[in-house]
């Protein structure tokens, strides 16, 4: 299909409630899919959610395999999540660092729900109900706030730790959530 163009924090675009998906079996659906996953890919991303894409519908997807540039992060299975609904499964909650593809060459260190349940349906229609924790929960977390307007630089409780990944980790590499 076709790699998109990320929109960048800014655009009022990103500030926006993305609307419930209402069906999953037209063209123009699967072509979505389909680009999300080319652009997540191209930008070597852990996550895109279709606002990102400038199209505001509840579609989000994400996927991790062991990484390099996360040594300490467990795989995330890649995952269609529609008309997702997050529902925190402990008050626990775990700061770490954060990056975003539609925040490019910046870090910040954001507070999370440690274990999440998120339902939903992937792009078969098939329900999702999964119960997470770790890396899985922040990504999803991360990406399912796009749905509401949210980038991460505003969950940034102390933005003495927000910056350019250049400067806060020189010569390391990172994967955009």
């Amino acid at each position: 299909m076709a790699i998109k163009s990320v929109l960048k924090m800014g655009d009022p675009r990103l500030l926006q409630v993305a609307e419930k998906v209402e069906k999953l079996d037209t063209p123009e659906f699967k072509s979505l899919i389909q680009d999300m996953r080319d652009t997540m890919e191209a930008e070597n991303g852990a996550g895109l959610a279709a606002p990102q894409i400038g199209v505001g519908l509840q579609v989000v997807i994400f996927g991790v395999k062991k990484n390099p540039r996360y040594p300490d992060a467990e795989e995330v299975p890649y995952t269609v999540l529609v008309n997702p609904i997050l529902k925190p499964l402990t008050q626990s909650i775990k700061e770490d660092w954060e990056g975003c593809l539609s925040v490019p060459g910046m870090r910040g260190m954001v507070p999370r729900f440690t274990k999440v349940c998120y339902q939903g349906f992937d792009q078969f229609g098939e329900i999702i109900d999964r119960s997470v924790d770790g890396f899985h929960s922040r990504v999803v977390q991360h990406e399912c706030d796009h749905l509401q307007g949210i980038l991460y630089p505003m969950r940034i409780t102390n933005l003495s730790k927000f910056g350019f990944t250049e400067v806060l980790f020189p010569g390391e590499t990172f994967m955009e959530e």
